[in-house]
């Protein structure tokens, strides 16, 4: 029996699909890869980190009724070089971390946590730059 052999993208179904593609690609620096219609009539994004294969798929079918996400349900982390400078640019574009940064005391690095369009939760993840340290 085969098993499966990697993830391939994540979805999150959406209430208003271009503003969270422009939060996506406008602040967190993704990559559109592909925009299409699927055979139901779902309206389709796919996006990716530079540095990553997995994709994230960004789906609007208002025939399945409105999105409400419940609060700390799911969330996607991202590496990030500096939560620091991170929450900088956030301030620059009118957004500020939900939570955090918090730094770990023993060096490793730290997160924190920003909020996408429609309350799906982002996690911002610094590693260490020693690579004794870089653990999580």
């Amino acid at each position: 029996m085969s098993k499966v052999k990697k993830l391939l993208h994540t979805r999150y179904r959406l209430n208003d699909l271009q503003k969270s593609v422009d939060f996506y690609t406008d602040i967190l620096g993704l990559i559109e890869v592909r925009r299409h219609k699927s055979p139901r009539g779902s309206e389709l994004v796919f996006l990716k980190a530079p540095q990553s294969e997995e994709l994230i798929e960004l789906c609007h079918f208002p025939n399945s009724g409105p999105v409400s996400v419940q609060a700390d349900l799911t969330h996607l982390a991202f590496e990030v070089d500096s939560l620091v400078e991170f929450g900088k640019f956030l301030e620059s574009r009118g957004l500020k971390y939900s939570d955090g940064p918090t730094m770990r005391s023993d060096g490793t690095g730290g997160f924190a946590f920003v909020d996408a369009p429609e309350g799906y939760e982002i996690e911002l993840i610094e590693r260490s730059k020693n690579p004794l340290l870089a653990g999580y």
